[in-house]
């Protein structure tokens, strides 16, 4: 079970970016710790992608995110398909111009990048979310594609061949919220997690759980977009891992971040 994190700002949202990051961070932090990382991207400028083996503690000082920066992801990872030594399988993932995060198990990737004739970005990869990517890349992010995936999901990506956009989507068995604010909107695997962002970047937010079947795009601080898709129900879980998978990370980060929201 991991965490996923971001948001989508106008230019002229008053927000820190990097204090914005680290609260979404510090909210997801009990969701996995074997690997941690984000990627930010200014509205016309190339995506900066930081990851590394870990739990979110390890990361959550060393957040940087440029003043014009006016998208975020965020992911906190406990894996299940692709080991987390393999600096590749670690998120954000890219494929081509996508780079994107998931929170979830895909049963067919192999079998789905062999049907669109599809290599992996680097040959040691074999983590199962990068056929969420590698799709939204070929099909130009179709919310039709993202019925062939078999699994559970909920993902976010952006892609360098469309300035200003974040996707976002819920397929099934995964959780995903959404949080308004005037100039801003926030996103994360839990409530719990825009309500960090409320309480420490700060903002106010309208929050809602995305349906699933949903696919989203954030555009300039607002939900541009909605597009449905049907997800394939059928998939079961053999087991249903928890949410919470490293409960002292989200004790510690949160501890930490009081402190750094104090000092700035």
């Amino acid at each position: 079970m991991c965490g996923i994190a971001g948001y989508s700002l106008k230019p002229e949202s008053s927000a820190s970016r990097t204090l914005a990051a680290q609260a979404l961070l510090a909210g997801i932090a009990e969701r996995g710790a074997d690997a941690v990382g984000y990627a930010s991207r200014p509205d016309d400028g190339a995506i900066a992608i930081t990851k590394l083996r870990g739990g979110a503690s390890a990361l959550l000082d060393e957040i940087a995110v440029p003043a014009g920066a006016n998208q975020a992801l965020i992911h906190v990872r406990d894996y299940t398909k692709g080991h987390p030594e393999i600096y590749g399988n670690n998120h954000p993932i890219r494929h081509g111009a996508v780079v994107g995060i998931h929170n979830g198990l895909i049963q067919n990737d192999d079998e789905l990048l062999e049907r669109y004739g599809l290599a992996r970005q680097d040959a040691e990869m074999t983590v199962d979310s990068e056929a969420i990517f590698a799709l939204a890349e070929a099909t130009s992010s179709h919310a039709e594609a993202l019925e062939e995936l078999y699994g559970a999901m909920a993902a976010a990506w952006v892609d360098e061949r469309k300035p200003g956009i974040v996707y976002l989507t819920r397929g099934v068995h995964r959780p995903l919220w959404v949080g308004r604010g005037a100039r801003e909107t926030f996103f994360a695997s839990t409530r719990l997690a825009l309500e960090t962002v409320e309480r420490f970047a700060p903002v106010r937010l309208q929050k809602r759980e995305v349906a699933q079947g949903s696919l989203l795009a954030l555009a300039d601080g607002r939900v541009a977009w909605t597009e449905r898709f049907r997800p394939d129900g059928s998939f079961v879980e053999d087991v249903e891992l928890p949410a919470v998978r490293t409960p002292h990370e989200g004790a510690s980060c949160l501890q930490r971040l009081a402190l750094i929201a104090a000092a700035a």
